[in-house]
Formats: C-alpha cells, sequence, structure tokens
C-alpha cells in the first residue's frame, strides 16, 4: 500500500515535472525568436581595387570572403564539409544529441572528427547577432533553440549555403571561396576531390592546418585522410575512389596584403572619390565592391622612372617632386607620382598644393580669346608696370625686360609678365577666375587671389592633378571633362556603375585652338624647349614663383595632359646640387619628357587643330629691342624698382636671376617676377605650419 502510494507520488511528480518542463520550453521557445540580424563579420565581403585594366589588383580591403551560391560549389566538396562536420545534416532536426555524446567519444579516442555542434548550430552562433561564442549553458540554450526554429523556417540548403559563406577556414579567407583561392589558387567550383577534403579538414582547427610543417602536417595529413574515408562512409565517395586520393599540394601561403609603392596614395585618392559618390568606408570594407580605377600600371611605373631618373641622387629631402597625367577625352587620372609615403601622408600630386606661377597665364589666354580677343590683339609688355588701382606697386618683368607692345603668342612665348596682367584688365578678373573654375581649380582655391592685378601670373596655389585637368581642357577643344580616379563599381549583387564624368563646356573650339597654338610657341621658342618630343607636336607652358619656391612645367599632346610641379616643404628655394636654383623650364620639363617620351610610345601621332590666326610674326628669336617696337621710356630706371622701399606696407622686391641661354638639354631659365600689388588693408597670413607640405602660401605671392 505504502509501495503504491510512493509510486502515485513519484508518478505525478514526474508528470508535473514533464508539464512543467514543456511549460517553460514553450515559453523559453516564444521568447527565443530568431535573430532579425546578423553579424556584421559574418556576411562582411571585402572589396578589391584594381588598375584600369580590372585585373591587376591595386589593393584589398576588409574581410577576404566572396559569396558564392551553393550551385557553384560541387557535390564533392559539401559532401567532405557534411562527412566532417554532421553526416546527419540531412536527416537531423538542427540538432542532435547523438552528436554530443559522438564529440566526447571522438576525443576520447583522440579521432576528433566531428564537433558537437551540428552545422546548423555552427551557423546560428556565427551568423546571427546576439548570440557570444561563451560557452555557457544559457548561450547553449539559446543556439538550440534558434538552430531548431532555422530548421523548421529555412530548407537544409539554405543553411548549408551561409555555413559555406560563413565559415573561417584559415589563411584569412572567409567563406570557401576565398578559401579555395588561398589554399588552392582556384575558384570553388574548380576544386578536386582531394582539395575539397583538404577544405572541410581545416574548419575544425584552421590555424594549425593553414600553413602546416612538421607535426602539424603529420596531423593535417591524418585529419584529411579521416575525411576521405568518412565520405566513403557516407556513401559519398565508393571504396576505389577512396583508395585513389592523393594529399593534395597547397599553394604557397600569401603574406597579407601589403601597399606599396604609390599603392597607398592610389588607395587614399579611390576610398575619397568613392565616399564623394556615395560609397561609405562601410561599403568599401564590407560590401565587396569591385573597384576599376582609372589607373594605368604601367604609366604608374612610368611616373616613378621619370621623377626618379631626373633627378640627381644628392636632391635634397625637403625638396618634393608632383607628377600627374589626365587623359583629355576622359578626366581620368591615368598616373601619378606623389613622393615617399614613408616620408609623409600627403601626396605631391593630389594634396600638396602650391603656386601655378606662370602656367596659370593659359587660363587667361584662354577667357580673353573667348571674350573675341585674337592672337594678334597687341597687349602692353613694358616694365614695370603700374596698374591704376595701386600705382605704388609697380609690377616688373623678368630682369626688368621690357618688350614694348607684344601680341598674345609672344606674350605667351616669352611669358611677358605685364602683358598678362595688362590682358587680365582687359578681359576682365572675374572672366578669368571664371574659366579658371570651370577647368577644374575648385572656386575657394581662386576667389582669396581674383581681386589682385597679379592674378593672372599664378598667385594662387593648385594641385598637380588639378593642373593637368585645367590644361587638358585646351587639348580637348574647350571642354573640361571632370577629373576622376574611379572607373567603374561593381557590387556584391554584380550590379555595375560605370562611372561617367561631367562635361563642361569652357571655352569655344577656336578659342582653345588658338591657346594651344601659342603654347606650342613656349615648347618650339619660348622657355619650354626642354620639353620638346621630337617625334610630336606639344603644348606647355612654364612657372617659375618668386625665389623659386615652387616651379612647374604643364604640357599635353592632343591624348595625355601631364603636370610636373617641384617644390620645398618649408617653401624655400628649389634648389638642386649641381643644377643650382630651378626654373620650370629645367628640371620639371626634363621630367616631363622623360615621362611623355615613354608614355608616347607606340601613340600614333596627332596634331592640333589649326589656329583662326597666328599672331603674325616669328617667335624663333624676339626681340625687345627691335626696331619695330615703338620706342618706350620708363617712368624710372630699371633698377630703381630693385631697391625701392614703397611708402606704405608692402612686399619689398628681389632681383630676379638673370636670363641664361639654353642649356645642353635645350631648356631656358623660366622668368621670375617680383611681388604683386597688394592692398595695404589685406594682411599677409604667411606660411602656416600646420598645413600639409606644400600647401602653405604668402598671400600673395609673388609669381613669374
Amino acid at each position: 500500500m505504502r509501495k503504491r502510494r510512493l509510486l502515485r507520488r513519484l508518478g505525478i511528480a514526474v508528470g508535473v515535472g514533464v508539464i512543467l518542463g514543456a511549460a517553460l520550453f514553450g515559453i523559453a521557445w516564444a521568447m527565443t525568436p530568431i535573430p532579425d540580424s546578423t553579424q556584421k563579420q559574418a556576411t562582411a565581403q571585402g572589396s578589391v581595387i584594381y588598375y584600369r585594366d580590372g585585373k591587376s589588383v591595386l589593393a584589398r580591403q576588409g574581410v577576404d570572403r566572396r559569396n558564392v551560391a551553393l550551385a557553384k560549389v560541387p557535390r564533392h566538396v559539401r559532401d567532405a564539409v557534411i562527412a566532417a562536420e554532421n553526416r546527419s545534416f540531412y536527416e537531423d532536426a538542427g540538432v542532435s544529441v547523438t552528436g554530443t555524446g559522438r564529440a566526447l567519444w571522438s576525443t576520447i579516442t583522440g579521432q576528433q572528427l566531428q564537433g558537437g555542434s551540428t552545422i546548423t548550430q555552427q551557423l546560428v552562433r556565427n551568423y546571427y547577432s546576439g548570440l557570444s561564442q561563451e560557452r555557457t549553458l544559457t548561450r547553449k540554450f539559446k543556439e538550440i533553440m534558434i538552430a531548431i526554429k532555422v530548421d523548421q523556417s529555412r530548407t537544409k540548403d539554405w543553411v548549408l549555403e551561409q555555413y559555406l559563406n560563413t565559415i573561417y577556414f584559415g589563411r584569412g579567407a572567409n567563406g570557401v571561396q576565398a578559401a579555395a583561392q588561398a589554399y588552392f589558387g582556384a575558384n570553388v567550383e574548380d576544386l578536386t576531390v582531394a582539395q575539397g577534403a583538404y577544405l572541410a579538414a581545416v574548419i575544425q582547427q584552421p590555424s594549425r592546418f593553414a600553413d602546416p610543417k612538421g607535426a602539424d602536417l603529420t596531423a593535417a595529413q591524418a585529419r584529411w585522410r579521416a575525411v576521405v574515408e568518412a565520405m566513403g562512409q557516407t556513401g559519398a565517395l565508393n571504396a576505389e575512389q577512396v583508395a585513389a586520393q592523393k594529399f593534395p599540394k597547397l599553394a604557397k601561403a600569401k603574406k597579407p596584403f601589403v601597399l606599396k609603392g604609390q599603392a597607398q596614395y592610389m588607395l587614399d585618392q579611390v576610398t575619397a572619390e568613392l565616399n564623394r559618390r556615395g560609397y561609405s568606408d562601410e561599403d568599401i570594407s564590407s560590401g565587396g565592391l569591385r573597384v576599376v580605377t582609372t589607373f594605368d600600371k604601367k604609366l604608374m611605373k612610368a611616373a616613378g622612372n621619370a621623377v626618379k631618373s631626373v633627378l640627381p641622387k644628392a636632391t635634397p629631402k625637403k625638396v618634393r617632386t608632383g607628377l600627374a597625367a589626365v587623359d583629355p577625352a576622359t578626366g581620368e587620372v591615368v598616373a601619378f607620382y606623389g613622393g615617399d609615403p614613408e616620408r609623409s601622408d600627403y601626396d605631391n600630386a593630389f594634396s600638396a598644393k602650391v603656386p601655378a606661377g606662370s602656367t596659370f597665364k593659359p587660363y587667361t589666354l584662354a577667357a580673353a580669346l573667348n571674350d573675341g580677343y585674337t592672337l594678334s590683339t597687341r597687349v602692353n609688355g613694358n616694365s614695370p608696370m603700374r596698374v591704376a588701382s595701386d600705382p605704388k606697386h609697380p609690377i616688373p618683368n623678368d630682369n626688368g625686360r621690357s618688350y614694348g607692345p607684344v601680341n598674345l603668342v609672344q606674350a605667351t612665348t616669352n611669358s611677358v609678365n605685364t602683358a598678362f596682367v595688362d590682358l587680365g584688365q582687359k578681359v576682365g578678373l572675374d572672366k578669368v577666375a571664371a574659366t579658371a573654375e570651370k577647368a577644374g581649380i575648385p572656386r575657394e582655391q581662386l576667389r582669396q587671389h581674383q581681386s589682385f592685378a597679379t592674378f593672372p601670373l599664378g598667385v594662387a596655389s593648385v594641385s598637380a592633378v588639378q593642373n593637368a585637368s585645367g590644361f587638358s581642357t585646351l587639348a580637348n577643344g574647350g571642354v573640361h571633362m571632370e577629373a576622376h580616379v574611379v572607373k567603374s563599381v561593381t557590387d556584391a549583387s554584380g550590379d555595375k556603375d560605370v562611372i561617367k564624368p561631367a562635361a563642361t563646356e569652357v571655352v569655344g573650339k577656336q578659342a582653345a585652338a588658338d591657346a594651344v597654338y601659342a603654347m606650342e610657341q613656349v615648347v618650339q621658342h619660348g622657355t619650354g624647349t626642354a620639353a620638346r618630343l621630337y617625334d610630336r607636336p606639344v603644348a606647355g607652358k612654364t612657372g617659375t614663383t618668386d625665389d623659386s619656391e615652387s616651379v612647374w612645367f604643364n604640357g599635353f599632346t592632343p591624348q595625355l595632359a601631364v603636370a610636373v610641379n617641384m617644390f620645398r616643404d618649408d617653401n624655400k628655394t628649389v634648389t638642386v646640387p649641381g643644377y643650382g636654383v630651378q626654373f620650370g623650364g629645367q628640371l620639371p620639363a626634363q621630367i616631363w619628357r622623360a615621362f611623355m617620351t615613354e608614355a608616347m610610345q607606340g601613340k600614333p601621332v596627332e596634331k592640333f587643330p589649326e589656329p583662326s590666326d597666328r599672331g603674325w610674326g616669328d617667335y624663333s628669336s624676339p626681340d625687345p629691342f627691335d626696331d619695330d617696337v615703338p620706342e618706350w621710356e620708363p617712368t624710372r630706371r630699371p633698377d630703381d624698382w630693385q631697391t625701392d622701399v614703397p611708402d606704405e606696407p608692402g612686399p619689398s622686391f628681389t632681383e630676379a636671376p638673370p636670363t641664361r641661354e639654353p642649356d645642353d638639354q635645350g631648356g631656358v631659365p623660366d622668368e621670375t617676377v617680383a611681388p604683386p600689388t597688394q592692398d595695404p588693408a589685406v594682411p599677409s597670413d604667411g606660411p602656416d605650419r600646420s598645413d600639409p607640405p606644400g600647401q602653405q602660401e604668402t598671400q600673395p605671392s609673388p609669381m613669374g
């Protein structure tokens, strides 16, 4: 009787326990939904940045993962993973009670073929947000609940696809596609049975088996053989196939992707442009983008070679050189040289901005020609020149040389400062600024200078890329194509965005053709003869600021516009041992020619369009003392301006270097002009040492 009561009570207790357990399970089931979000790291796909050929990799960003559809994963690879990790995958309910016991037995016997968690549990743990990797009963229970729900709401193939794309395989590879590339240099669809079995073997100990040697290699081989035999046990392979498998040859483990040479500068510019076009940093690092840049791998190398081959080894480290090459027809920046990334985060081609000097004069020329002036238009080339707005600060030419009335071809060929100041006054400085802005020079870099009479002489600071892009406008018939470094972006789903740069008509075709003709004379007969390419026409312009704080040569053929600048990061005179104080027509022009000689090799020779007139003169040997030039008497002796100190605050004048004969490179030193007029009410901001190198300037700075 007593025994019967005890059994009854025990039965009741068990029943109550079962009911309570079921109730608690029901509550837990209701309170443990499948998470709405996934772990970012689980689904992140790294982006790859390519050179313009779309094949050569420039850089990799973010997680090494490329998701693939399950259909692309060979059946034998799927079978290997299932045999190694969860043989009952297609039959179980997402969890396996026997799996835990089997894992314990495998550990005791040393086989360690299978873990205790099913593939579904592993996916849940690594895929969904809100599940930690801590080994706690609470986390494990939550994992089991979600795994069961996932198994009920998703197909087995969906679970396996996510798992294969999520799991870490070692060698920095996330997902089976990245793993196939990392271990065998192949796409997942091309893996052999033996290779697929090795990837399945790696899942258990990815760090140990990533690049096994010695005892680790022996363990990896044993693990691989166990997977192959397990495939035989599951029926994925027959006995003959199992026996035929041989341990696969692993590709050499690659070192982490390291940016070399100009690659960091390239990546910085690509990232900045992608940001401007609406791609976030997260998109770039984890969005699986395939970005094709405008950079030509061969021309990038040629840019570096041109700078390094021309500059002597004794060139001071503070002397910096930038080069930028732009395709006039597309606006693509195809090459640049930004300096040494190990020395500075600021590159010399995009980031550093220095006074343009006389390379700014073509913008004034183009503005005038577009406004109805012609190459035959005469302007005042006498020196010094007094401007009505500030008669106390005369503006001289290089070495105080007077040219008298000159046409626009002569003014450009000989870079006559006073002639361009006069031209700027005639056409209007607002039109000059508008032309430069349309040609790609940002307004904020122009507006603080455009009220000065010397604005046409290049007091505004620009980058090499901006100046090359501006000159490309003239090479492209007066139409400016927005400078850019990204050709296309393809997202993870395969949608491709081809970049379409903005096109802006800056000046008319004939105005551009006339400006180009004048600039051709600079290279043929003027200050830029060191840049001649003897197999094709070249148009260009030199630029040298006061005291040679920055020196330039900008030039172009119909196919390519290139700017070269040199400056110091302390804003002092650019001096190179063995070459002395630099002018735009010297080392910058020689670097330009060295680059273009290689860049134009094999390219067809294209001619510039014919000008509407040629200024009706001979520019091979201009003579300012020609009898045809009206006699002109300066208001002061030429040497007076060198020592005169203005009555009101303003910059003092310094003597410009004398003009020299062409050297053995065919170069003629460029001009230097004394300081521009300055309104005493406008303070001089001076060099700002907090700015990046090359970005400081004295306001306004004397240009030539």
